[in-house]
């Protein structure tokens, strides 16, 4: 991968929606040679996916949780089974192991402190294997991969 492809990606990180010829232009290459390089890193898998960012609050995500999460019982078919069911939530956005404690980061997102505490009561602590959860609530979004969330906002 030179400067260029990585120009590329930065380019299409910031708006995927872009034009291949305004993508060209940005990047200091003709349209052809251009469209080759985005064929070649998504053949390469170093492109895996497009994707639109929305605003959270519009489809009730709008209030984030950081979970913190120790497994009684860190077994091989514990795991997989906490794993499984944790991850089959819509409210679950994001989920790490971690090495060390704690066992998972989890961000969970919902329309409001009530939806959350509900989902936290119904779910996250029916979990198998569950040992200890720590729920921790940001005050504001500084920075984000997805260049729309990056500007800071209230979560």
């Amino acid at each position: 991968m030179d400067a260029i492809d990585r120009a590329i990606i930065d380019q299409l990180r910031r708006d995927c929606r872009q034009s291949n010829l305004e993508l060209a232009a940005a990047v200091g290459l003709t349209p052809s040679p251009c469209l080759r390089r985005v064929r070649r890193l998504e053949e390469e898998g170093v492109i895996t996916g497009y994707h639109a960012d929305f605003a959270p609050s519009a489809v009730e995500r709008g209030f984030e949780v950081l979970v913190s999460i120790e497994l009684a019982d860190q077994s091989p078919d514990t795991t997989t089974r906490f794993e499984t069911e944790l991850t089959s939530h819509r409210e679950v956005i994001e989920a790490r192991r971690m090495f060390g404690s704690p066992d998972f980061e989890v961000v969970v997102a919902t329309r409001d402190l009530a939806a959350y505490e509900a989902f936290m009561r119904r779910t996250l602590l029916t979990l198998p294997g569950l040992g200890r959860l720590v729920s921790r609530f940001p005050m504001v979004l500084i920075k984000a991969d997805s260049p729309s969330r990056t500007r800071a906002r209230a979560i």
